[in-house]
């Protein structure tokens, strides 16, 4: 590879990767605004579970047809438009026909999800599911062409209009309807949940005149011997597809049916609102991700690549584990992020960031299979974790409420971590730093107990001392990984 490919590679992943880590971030400050401005943490709760619904469709829609696209399109460079229009049209189809039957049986669907009084709900999050399917082989397409700077605009550009909207709808609205009712008579306090749906909507659907250029390359119509072939390689990706995305949302769909009525809306309000605090977690891990996995595929099997697995391996645990004493200890500051209504789930958040660092443990674990070709060992591993994750559901939320929630996904995720590890050491074995990496655990474990321990005191003795925890850790660190930072300090010197 020249070196001119490598850097549009490495300046390309930067884009992707930025775009999408800034809009997870910029959608992050959604949650402040309908925390407090949300009537009820039972209405966030609906959008909580509407959302996971919506994170599980959309899986089902592309049916992996975004990888499958990448696929045949590199195997057939002259015909990639062809590939790309049957792509489109495969996923097009399927969600318009979603749509259709969406609302040609809305009040049966309606009254099973349990939402009777509010088939509109489903109409539109219908239409917003199907839209996202389709844009995603468009997106697709932008990542096959190395139109990196149109992908990142049309996605912030989508998430400004959202905030935007929302920060009218929920802030101007509100006080214009006191001071101008004559202009605000479509504005109600009852319909919060459905403007949330509406603003998506509206945000979401525009953004397709964006890709009219794109949209051209339809006229190349369907291959449908092609169709077959990405059919027969996509069904694994689906499986694959369902198994991960179960694991992240299937807690908050089975919710409403274990704790029915405007109790279970009122804690699955509350779990979601403290679980986004945790996904301070998961921002870091998926930035990680798009700087680490483009190295390993590259760097393939060879011993450097597993010495250089294992060494991330451990900075990997150290650095997350910093975050998470990092949150704990600053929680008095960082719960203001959403409103007082919701604190009392405040004790979800360790377990949630525990649960992330086990998921980021087993993505890295994760590669043994990747590069050896075996990845339906990935749809095996996941299914289990999901299958953890609802039997602790089902075994305990009824009696316990939303804590079990969390502890589903750090048991879910921690025996993906567990399998694959030693799954990995059998077929493509690694020697991970295991005894430096428990040690660190065991160090942010004590340290966590202690900062427990000032829960009693006053806030600012309680920081002060939490503070000083943090820097004990970070002193461990350095002394026991002094190499490390040796070799960091003559790299700033010479510069």
């Amino acid at each position: 590879m020249s070196a001119s490919s490598l850097k549009k590679i490495f300046s390309d992943s930067i884009i992707y990767g930025l775009s999408s880590i800034v809009g997870r971030f910029l959608n992050y400050l959604l949650v402040p605004l309908y925390t407090y401005t949300l009537v009820s943490s039972g209405n966030y709760g609906i959008v909580t579970n509407f959302y996971a619904y919506s994170a599980l469709l959309l899986v089902l829609l592309t049916f992996g047809m975004e990888t499958t696209f990448f696929y045949f399109a590199n195997r057939d460079k002259e015909n990639y438009q062809k590939v790309f229009s049957t792509a489109l049209y495969m996923v097009g189809s399927v969600a318009l026909l979603f749509i259709l039957a969406v609302n040609a049986f809305i009040h049966p669907i309606s009254a099973t999800l349990g939402y009777a009084d509010h088939p509109e709900y489903i109409r539109i999050m219908s239409v917003i599911v199907g839209f996202d399917a389709f844009q995603a082989i468009l997106f697709a397409f932008l990542r096959f062409k190395g139109r990196a700077w149109k992908f990142a605009f049309l996605k912030l550009l989508f998430i400004v209009f959202n905030i935007g909207i929302n920060l009218f709808v929920f802030l101007a609205a509100p006080r214009l309807a006191v001071s101008h009712p004559e202009l605000m008579s479509w504005y109600s306090v009852d319909n919060q949940v459905l403007y949330i749906f509406l603003v998506n909507l509206i945000c979401t659907v525009p953004i397709t005149l964006g890709f009219i250029p794109e949209l051209k390359n339809m006229r190349y119509g369907v291959d449908f011997k092609l169709v077959r072939s990405m059919l027969r390689y996509t069904w694994p990706l689906l499986l694959l597809g369902l198994a991960g995305i179960l694991n992240q949302v299937a807690d908050k769909i089975c919710f409403r049916f274990l704790i029915p009525g405007e109790q279970g809306d009122t804690q699955l309000g509350i779990y979601g609102a403290c679980a986004k605090i945790a996904m301070i977690m998961a921002m870091i891990t998926q930035a990680f991700r798009y700087a680490y996995e483009p190295f390993v595929f590259s760097s393939g099997r060879s011993k450097e690549s597993k010495e250089s697995q294992a060494l991330v391996m451990k900075y990997f645990v150290m650095f997350t584990l910093l975050a998470f004493l990092a949150v704990v200890a600053y929680m008095d500051i960082l719960k203001h992020i959403i409103s007082p209504n919701y604190w009392e789930g405040l004790r979800v958040v360790p377990i949630v960031m525990m649960a992330e660092i086990f998921m980021g443990i087993y993505f890295n674990l994760s590669f043994w299979y990747k590069l050896i070709a075996k990845t339906w060992w990935g749809a095996i591993l996941s299914t289990i974790g999901c299958i953890v994750l609802l039997a602790v559901n089902f075994a305990f939320v009824p009696r316990y409420g939303y804590i079990a929630c969390a502890w589903g996904g750090f048991c879910g995720y921690g025996v993906c971590m567990l399998l694959s590890y030693f799954l990995g050491q059998h077929y493509n074995p690694i020697d991970y730093p295991v005894k430096a990496i428990l040690f660190y655990f065991a160090l942010t474990l004590a340290l966590f107990a202690a900062m427990n321990t000032t829960r009693s005191l006053n806030a600012a003795l309680s920081l002060t001392i939490n503070t000083v925890l943090i820097f004990v850790y970070i002193a461990v660190v350095m002394l026991n990984e002094r190499e490390l930072v040796t070799k960091v300090l003559k790299k700033i010197k010479k510069k």
